[in-house]
């Protein structure tokens, strides 16, 4: 059994503030990096109680090295670093049995979310699958349908299940806080996050090796709309390979394989950046 983790950090229990997200934030990032470690460390320790014998951890937070690898529980192996070609999605492919995120958070479009933002929030105003908004989550489903596998454990806001569970159907959840405003929540002690994380893990992967897990199902074709802050943005996007123009702030990446829209999704990400000042 096979468990691949996506970790970002704003979803994390005790997290609220960029400067808990970000190095410059000092002391103050430290704390993050502790918490976000702990449930890390929750979902691999259920994960292997409940018979994983592979699990592979892909940081996906900001410049994607905020973790101590002589820390990881489970001998897990660690993805990290930038200028990764599948982003938060690194490390996924077909022997994977099931995908763990946690401290994931919602969409920049959508209700009151704790960080909310959706991959860059210097840019992107919006993304919608086949019409519909959606977070990182459904983004990331993108490259979970080509590989067929299924999201098995969702951990962040009440928003973040609410936006990402018609993409992970059958996963296991854990709600780490209730967002009261994008900087502000009520969370849970992180020992009880942990806590729940731990259980729901080890739910997830017994569930995985008795019954199995849908994937999240995405149709071939599918579109994938971005909106952005402004119109140079949109078109330095075009740059990008299979990006159409649909609007002056908007463009359009679609098609039948799922992992190439994914993949062009990651360069505009990467490009636009210029074009947002970052």
């Amino acid at each position: 059994m096979k468990i691949w983790i996506s970790f970002d950090m704003e979803g994390v229990a005790g997290v609220v503030d960029w400067e808990q997200c970000r190095p410059s934030g000092g002391p103050k990032y430290q704390v993050g990096c502790e918490l976000t470690l702990g449930e890390v460390n929750a979902s691999i320790e259920g994960a292997v109680a409940a018979g994983a014998t592979t699990v592979v951890v892909n940081d996906s937070h900001g410049a994607m090295a905020n973790l101590d690898p002589r820390r990881l529980a489970g001998g897990a192996r660690y993805i990290s670093g930038r200028h990764k070609p599948l982003y938060m999605m690194q490390g996924l492919d077909g022997s994977v049995d099931g995908i763990f995120c946690i401290g994931y958070h919602g969409s920049i479009s959508g209700r009151p979310s704790t960080l909310s933002h959706s991959y860059n929030p210097d840019v992107f105003t919006a993304a919608r699958i086949n019409g519909e908004l959606v977070g990182e989550t459904g983004i990331n489903a993108l490259v979970a349908e080509h590989y067929g596998v299924p999201f098995a454990l969702l951990a962040g806001d009440a928003v973040t299940w609410q936006e990402g569970q018609k993409f992970a159907a059958d996963a296991e959840h854990v709600r780490t806080k209730e967002s009261i405003t994008r900087f502000c929540a009520e969370n849970l002690h992180p020992d009880e996050s942990c806590e729940l994380i731990r259980a729901a893990a080890e739910r997830a992967v017994r569930r995985l090796a008795a019954e199995g897990m849908r994937a999240p199902g995405l149709p071939r074709p599918t579109s994938l709309e971005l909106e952005m802050l402004t119109a140079d943005m949109a078109e330095v996007a075009t740059w990008a390979r299979g990006v159409e123009r649909i609007a002056d702030r908007a463009v359009r990446i679609s098609g039948d394989d799922l992992l190439t829209v994914f993949q062009s999704f990651v360069a505009v990400s990467y490009i636009t950046r210029q074009a947002g000042g970052r």
